[in-house]
């Protein structure tokens, strides 16, 4: 079997296209964490595509002890951002949803985001905004990334 070596030049230009990305991220968020943390923030996004999660399976996504996590998730339900209740199935079970508040915040950081990446790509010809779609499609499936809902865990 031969061993492939991935190109130098793909490598380099994947580390600068990351930092780039990186950088979308970081800005979208800027007037998020002025108000939640980022382990808020994630918990926001991981509540965003479920109903509501019982607290432990919601700490065990964050990979956090329940025990400090259910502190967080105070802090949270202080500030309007999250709903706890106890389960109807099972009085023992606390659940936790996002209130409509902690969605607003989510949603502001997505659509910073989603336009910044518009203007970005806006200065690319269509040609190469199509191109950059498909590598980029082939990228996520070769690292193995889960579906985009899966992504929200990472706030992504």
């Amino acid at each position: 079997m031969t061993e492939r070596r991935a190109d130098d030049e793909a490598v380099e230009a994947t580390l600068v296209a990351s930092r780039a990305l990186l950088g979308v991220v970081a800005r979208s968020m800027t007037e998020a964490l002025h108000e939640v943390t980022i382990t808020q923030f994630r918990i926001l996004v991981v509540l965003t595509s479920t109903e509501s999660l019982r607290i432990g399976a919601l700490a065990e996504r964050m990979s956090a002890n329940v025990s400090t996590f259910s502190r967080t998730i105070d802090r949270m339900v202080t500030h309007g951002w999250v709903d706890r209740a106890t389960s109807a199935d099972s009085r023992r079970e606390v659940l936790v949803s996002i209130t409509a508040t902690g969605r607003a915040i989510v949603d502001d950081v997505t659509a910073r985001r989603r336009s910044e990446l518009a203007d970005i790509l806006d200065r690319m010809p269509l040609a190469e905004q199509k191109a950059l779609s498909a590598v980029l499609t082939s990228f996520a499936v070769a690292a193995g990334e889960p579906h985009s809902v899966e992504l929200l865990v990472l706030g992504l």
